[in-house]
């Protein structure tokens, strides 16, 4: 009988812990939505205005066009043009570079850690990803803008192309290819060995060598992974500003797909000159910022689905 009472007491305290726990947890979900959701309301509602808002300068009325804001190639150009379509393509150009930069070196890096390194080895060089993805943004663009520009210029110097002292498309994209390299690697290689050691075994035991056995059943079989860890560094890419800034040049016109041109991205812009800007430049600022949440929102989403596709 005691027995019983006990286990019933006991039953009692771990639904009323689960009670608690599950609605503080559901609290905390609820209250960060809220916030994620009154920050974009305050960027839509301040991006929407310059289109609908008059702006006097030098005593003349000007109004900002979506249309030429949207297609423009020229930013912060006389006192009403700002065109963003150049910026939006240079973003989308210079993330996808950085992928093709970071990708297969991530994937190859966390197939070596796990699968042929050995041990201690492994665990030693995980450890330094680990490190590199905790360093802060700004240190990584003062890393490309002291030596990377350098050696982006003496590159330049041997085709004959002039650069910016090496601020250009491709330090740009090699700055974050570097950032994006250890949050690919880590969940990389967290899926690599997620995979079922029968999978690899059973691949062994058919005559695949190892390395036949690492490229076709172990990177397929972390392939939904891997995708997941690409979405996170595209997320960081599109995000990025502070580091992009010290190596991108800040172009003002564009587009430009020549890797040694000077170029600008979404959050460069934002970021360049938000503290003295005012009225009507201020205010446009937060239309980029409705543009780059779009942008980062049907990347996620398209990745996503491609995602399933791969994965089937």
């Amino acid at each position: 009988m005691k027995e019983n009472i006990l286990k019933k007491s006991s039953l009692k305290r771990k639904t009323r812990t689960d009670i608690f726990f599950k609605g503080f947890f559901m609290s905390v979900c609820i209250l960060c939505s809220a916030i994620i959701v009154v920050i974009i309301a305050f960027i839509v509602i301040k991006g929407v205005q310059p289109f609908f808002k008059e702006y006097i300068v030098n005593n003349q009325i000007y109004r900002i066009s979506f249309s030429e804001f949207l297609f423009g190639y020229r930013w912060n150009f006389a006192p009403n043009h700002f065109g963003a379509g150049f910026i939006i393509l240079n973003t989308i150009y210079i993330t996808v570079l950085a992928l093709f930069i970071a990708v297969p070196i991530s994937i190859l890096s966390s197939l070596f850690i796990v699968r042929i390194a050995p041990k201690k080895i492994g665990t030693c060089l995980q450890l330094v990803i680990e490190l590199l993805a905790s360093v802060p943004s700004i240190i990584y663009g003062l890393f490309g803008q002291a030596y990377l520009t350098r050696i982006v210029m003496k590159i330049s110097e041997i085709f004959n192309i002039q650069t910016l002292g090496g601020q250009s498309v491709f330090t740009a994209s090699l700055v974050l290819g570097m950032m994006i390299f250890p949050t690919i690697t880590m969940v990389s290689i967290t899926s690599i060995q997620a995979v079922n050691n029968n999978l690899i075994l059973g691949s062994l035991a058919l005559g695949a060598s190892k390395t036949q056995t690492n490229f076709k059943v172990v990177l397929k079989g972390a392939k939904n992974g891997i995708f997941s860890g690409i979405i996170l560094g595209v997320g960081r890419a599109l995000g990025e500003a502070t580091a992009v800034s010290k190596v991108c040049g800040n172009a003002q016109v564009g587009p430009t797909f020549s890797l040694f041109d000077t170029t600008s991205t979404i959050t460069t812009t934002i970021l360049s000159g938000f503290n003295e800007a005012s009225g009507m430049a201020y205010d446009i600022k937060f239309s980029l910022g409705i543009v780059l949440i779009i942008i980062i929102v049907s990347t996620n989403i398209v990745l996503n689905l491609v995602k399933k596709k791969v994965g089937n």
